[in-house]
């Protein structure tokens, strides 16, 4: 699924609102996703290494992207997302995938009011607590 720049749109017709139109840009679900996503205990981080990498820039220069690793295909009603992330070790991996479902979907029919019909997950990579303290141990030569 791409990341696409289509938009969701929605006839509102409520008493006291008035007639109008929603338009919900597809950005938007997939930064509502990537937000639901990365609350997850469990989570470390959203995207693979490439994205990460990009990520990483990113965060320097504060232009943090909060759908990273999230891609969506959003229809009139209905939305699917595909997330890639990483996973804290030592945690069920299992778990960690249906946490990030369960919050996904509650998040976009919630926030989004779209119907999700599927999130699927994708644990590319287990972050290790040494992983850290190799990368803030100073070099033993300068």
């Amino acid at each position: 699924m791409a990341n696409s720049t289509t938009t969701t749109t929605t006839d509102l017709t409520e008493a006291g609102t008035g007639t109008g139109k929603t338009v919900i840009v597809d950005g938007v679900v997939a930064k509502v996703a990537g937000i639901a996503a990365a609350e997850v205990p469990g989570v470390f981080a959203l995207g693979g290494g490439v994205s990460r990498a990009i990520g990483a820039i990113r965060d320097a220069i504060n232009q943090t992207d909060k759908a990273q690793g999230v891609s969506v295909e959003v229809g009139e009603t209905q939305a699917a997302v595909d997330i890639t992330l990483v996973a804290e070790y030592p945690v069920s991996l299992q778990k960690v995938a249906n946490d990030v479902r369960d919050a996904v979907t509650t998040a976009i029919e919630q926030i989004v009011g779209l119907e999700v019909t599927e999130v699927n997950v994708t644990v590319n990579d287990v972050h290790l607590p040494s992983d850290d303290a190799d990368e803030s141990a100073e070099a033993r030569v300068q």
